[in-house]
């Protein structure tokens, strides 16, 4: 079983394709595919709402629930890993000079 997944153009969040042709941040809403090539026509199909298209290989867990089998899907379903404003330091001063 497959899913479309991509990134949204306007602010690079990951989203799913829906069975309605709209995309969605969970991926337990996006359409399934039995086939990869069934995917692949209508991602074919799609404008250029995303970025970044993929197929991703999908299975339902022991609780039904919808998992990617890659990790890094897994990854992009469950969000950043890290704190992406952890260790930078805002109040940086530039002199203009080089270093």
């Amino acid at each position: 079983m497959f899913v479309i997944t991509g990134n949204r153009l306007l602010d690079g969040g990951v989203v799913f394709l829906a069975p309605a042709l709209a995309w969605v941040e969970d991926i337990q809403l996006a359409r399934r595919y039995e086939s990869d090539k069934n995917a692949r026509e209508v991602v074919a199909s799609l404008g250029e709402v995303v970025v970044s298209l993929d197929i991703i290989p999908v299975a339902y867990d022991d609780e039904g629930v919808v998992q990617p089998l890659r990790l890094r899907e897994r990854i992009r379903v469950g969000g950043p890993t890290v704190n992406p404003f952890e260790g930078i330091h805002l109040e940086r001063s530039h002199t203009g000079k080089p270093s």
